[in-house]
């Protein structure tokens, strides 16, 4: 029995000694730091009454990215400094490898300050509805360490770095501005118009009224109205009109879709006549 035991711990002993054993056990070891590296963040951040909800979880997914990326860079440090070879001499080397990690850590850092001026700002939040570049439009999901991450409308994810986000466009800042421009036919009387657009503009207050941005006083700050005529030549279509109108961000976009309900149904009861594209061909004569 003895025997047995003493054999189980010289078993156990070679297991533990071999280097595949001892980078598995650092791997667990940073997999359990990290996550409650992480669980500690959000246990924090969330129950803080100094950031709001939205911010604290753009906050929480971008340092959970931060520890991530840093508990991935420890492992590997650690899983060559397991097979002997020396960490500190390599980075601080003036050979290609420490050039190519030199280059490396360059792009990273840039990512990370444009992720962090992005947060410190407030440029966007996590959830916000934004247009990246003017060319990726969507959801965030998620702010990391490098990349950015949008969800587009057909749930499609987009991943953009950090450092190459140029402009954004946001649709969450607690206010949006509704604007609805109805170009109509140079044939219709605008006084007619007008009168049809303002009679839409007193349905839309009556029934998207919650859709409105209040005052402290509960009153809308900018109710739906007709500014007037934009245009009375627009793209050589007809007369264009402008209705705008002061919306929670939240809202807009149901906002949006049902004001043009509502006006379509106006323009439509009263017979106005929108714009036609009208092509017109000509034949040349041939003398016979």
């Amino acid at each position: 029995m003895d025997f047995s035991w003493q054999r189980f711990l010289e078993i156990m002993t070679l297991i533990f000694e071999h280097n595949l054993t001892k980078i598995a056990l650092g791997g667990l070891v940073i997999l359990i730091l990290v996550a409650l590296l992480q669980r500690l963040v959000r246990s924090v951040l969330s129950r803080t009454t100094l950031i709001d909800g939205k911010e604290s979880t753009t906050i929480i997914s971008l340092i959970h990215s931060i520890i991530k990326y840093i508990g991935s860079i420890g492992f590997i440090f650690y899983a060559l400094s397991v097979f002997g070879l020396d960490i500190g001499g390599m980075l601080a080397g003036a050979g290609v490898l420490g050039i190519v990690i030199g280059f490396g850590a360059q792009s990273l850092v840039q990512d990370l300050l444009a992720g962090l001026f992005i947060v410190y700002e407030k440029q966007l939040q996590k959830g916000d509805w934004v247009i990246v570049n003017q060319q990726y439009e969507g959801l965030v999901e998620e702010v990391g360490f490098r990349v950015l991450k949008i969800r587009t409308w057909s749930g499609t994810i987009i991943s953009v770095n950090n450092g190459q986000v140029q402009t954004i466009e946001n649709f969450n800042r607690e206010k949006m501005r509704l604007i609805e421009t109805i170009t109509t036919s140079f044939y219709e009387d605008p006084s007619k118009v007008m009168r049809v657009l303002e009679e839409a503009c007193a349905e839309l207050n009556q029934r998207l009224s919650e859709y409105l941005k209040k005052d402290l006083s509960g009153d809308p700050v900018e109710p739906f109205k007709l500014i007037g005529m934009g245009s009375l030549n627009d793209h050589y279509h007809g007369y264009n009109y402008i209705i705008t109108g002061l919306c929670q961000d939240l809202t807009f976009f149901p906002a949006a879709r049902e004001a043009r309900s509502i006006i379509a149904q106006h323009l439509y009861k009263h017979h106005i006549q929108m714009p036609e594209q009208q092509i017109i061909t000509r034949h040349k004569e041939t003398n016979n």
